[in-house]
């Protein structure tokens, strides 16, 4: 086998040209760096676990709340893998059947997974914060065939008609069980712990994913194994893990960036994942970071910016520690990437993708290319991206339209459509992302924001990341999201609503100084001429901004206010 660490390499000097790596990949070389073959046999177990089994390498440390602490290595994992996937074959669960874990970020939630694919299975991510409406629906978008909970969850199971799955309950202590449920520990405990791993083809399943329900119901996504390849690009290039970094993907693995990225891309190439079992708080993550000494960090801007919110004290015990973190999820705010450089003298780089994509646009951390401020970056080597207009026609530099995916010159992209829906989802060769972007001459994009986020104001485009990002770069903001409110004379106005700092009262002259302050630093069109001053702003479990939440409120008002 293969070093999986065979391609990194130390210092910033050492790095290799971005040009020459697009240039040069090789799909057929990236996936001949796997255990299996995408065409004669290939488990997901074995990618993430077996194939490490033998080093003695850790693969997993756990840290809950109250203290306590775990580490498992890759063998540990193999065995209760292989004994969960004894279960999974007493219990019926068959190659090709889907099994969820609606689990906190446990020891038993990786072994869910691991499990799950060593049986030949897909495996499901029920995020531990939905209500039973979202699980209900995901498992009936899934036809799942197993559940596996823990007793803080297991309610949420309850009424859930038109789906016959069977429900493995992770219990606290002597909690009972209800009638009809499996007993997790205890069932493993009866099965041995080997079991051959079912082989299947690069093209069959071992995720099924859904859309982050940013507009309209979620949609599943399914995801072959051929993503494998995807995966492990990104881990390499974008996020840059050596062999001697110490990891933590902030994110939840019941999200497709924790998922792809918290367990499936560190476990391929051999290295720790770490697991916080326990809400995001800013004491808890810098605590996390000295005690494991984290040098390579990922996660979300929702969390950047709280720890931006907590100020430079806190940060101090951890400054200068760490060597690279990556941002995913929604657009990184200029301010975020300055205060990271000053105050925890780490530089921050943003990365762009989709449930349905995985990460496509990176400043990579480990390819060597200019870094532009607030730009998404450039397409993972393996991806071809472009810029069209409503026509479908690529753009020219500089003028905005929808970033789309060129399939033909994409070997990495492994997305072909929505689970079990007949509208397709490419057309004319690309995939459309949905997202307006802006392409430079040296091929980086810019965000400008979702399709039906742009607004249109006196004939002007504006996209609302633009001003949210100057908003936020005051001192009393510490969150905007910015709409086009429906008016007659300018079609939409630009309107704001802030969430502010600890201690900062809202007034109406803060809100004229508000304005000011991007009308000084963004241009006289696209400045917020109305600001509401909020505790909170509408977002999905994962963190991503609902901007349709607050356009709707909008538009009902406006309508309501026709009527009188």
């Amino acid at each position: 086998m293969a070093d999986p660490f065979d391609t990194t390499t130390a210092g910033a000097e050492a790095q290799p040209d971005y040009g020459q790596a697009a240039a040069a990949f090789d799909f057929e070389a990236a996936a001949a760096a796997l255990d299996g073959s995408l065409s004669d046999g290939i488990n997901a177990c074995v990618e993430c676990c077996d194939r490490h089994a033998g080093t003695g390498r850790v693969a997993l440390y756990w840290e809950a709340q109250d203290g306590r602490s775990a580490q498992f290595t890759f063998a540990e994992l193999q065995a209760l893998a292989a004994r969960f996937a004894n279960l999974l074959a007493s219990r019926g669960v068959k190659p090709g059947d889907v099994v969820a874990g609606l689990l906190p970020r446990t020891p038993e939630l990786l072994v869910t997974i691991l499990g799950t694919w060593r049986a030949g299975a897909v495996y499901q991510p029920l995020f531990t914060a939905f209500g039973p409406k979202a699980i209900e629906h995901r498992l009936k978008t899934s036809g799942a065939r197993l559940v596996v909970t823990d007793t803080g969850n297991r309610a949420k199971l309850d009424g859930i008609e038109g789906v016959g799955f069977e429900t493995a309950v992770v219990r606290g202590g002597d909690q009972p069980l209800r009638e009809g449920d499996l007993d997790f520990r205890a069932e493993l405990d009866r099965q041995p712990a080997s079991f051959a791993p079912v082989m299947r083809r690069g093209d069959d399943l071992f995720l099924m994913m859904s859309t982050s329900g940013t507009t309209g119901l979620p949609k599943g996504v399914p995801v072959p194994l051929r993503a494998l390849v995807s995966f492990s690009a990104y881990m390499r290039e974008a996020v840059d893990l050596r062999a001697e970094d110490q990891f933590w993907n902030i994110a939840d693995p019941g999200w497709a960036y924790g998922l792809y990225y918290a367990v499936t891309g560190p476990l391929m190439l051999g290295h720790a994942t770490l697991f916080y079992d326990g809400p995001f708080t800013v004491q808890d993550t810098y605590r996390v970071i000295a005690k494991y000494g984290i040098t390579n960090l990922a996660g979300a801007p929702t969390a950047y910016r709280l720890l931006i919110a907590a100020g430079p004290g806190p940060a101090a015990a951890v400054k200068g520690r760490m060597r690279v973190v990556s941002s995913a999820g929604e657009p990184l705010n200029p301010e975020v990437i300055r205060w990271f450089a000053e105050h925890l003298a780490v530089p921050i780089y943003d990365h762009y993708g989709q449930t349905e994509t995985g990460m496509v646009v990176c400043n990579h951390h480990r390819l060597r290319h200019q870094v532009r401020l607030g730009a998404a970056g450039l397409p993972l080597p393996g991806y071809r991206v472009a810029i069209l207009d409503d026509e479908g026609r690529e753009r020219a530099p500089h003028q905005p339209g929808v970033l789309a995916i060129d399939i033909a010159r994409s070997p990495l992209m492994w997305f072909t459509g929505y689970w079990r829906q007949d509208t397709p989802a490419i057309a004319g060769g690309y995939y459309r992302t949905g997202d307006v972007m802006e392409m430079d001459h040296d091929g980086s994009v810019a965000f400008v924001g979702r399709s039906d986020d742009v607004i249109t104001s006196s004939g002007y485009r504006i996209g609302p990341f633009d001003v949210e990002s100057a908003l936020i770069e005051h001192a009393a903001v510490v969150e905007a999201a910015v709409i086009g409110k429906p008016d007659p004379e300018r079609t939409e106005l630009v309107k704001a609503f802030v969430v502010l700092a600890k201690g900062v009262a809202p007034s109406e002259a803060l809100a004229e100084e508000l304005s000011h302050y991007v009308k000084q630093r963004l241009s006289a069109h696209a400045y917020p001429r109305e600001i509401a001053f909020v505790a909170e702003l509408p977002k999905t479990p994962s963190g991503k901004l609902q901007r349709f939440i607050l356009r709707n409120q909008e538009i009902a008002k406006a309508a309501e206010a026709g009527k009188g």
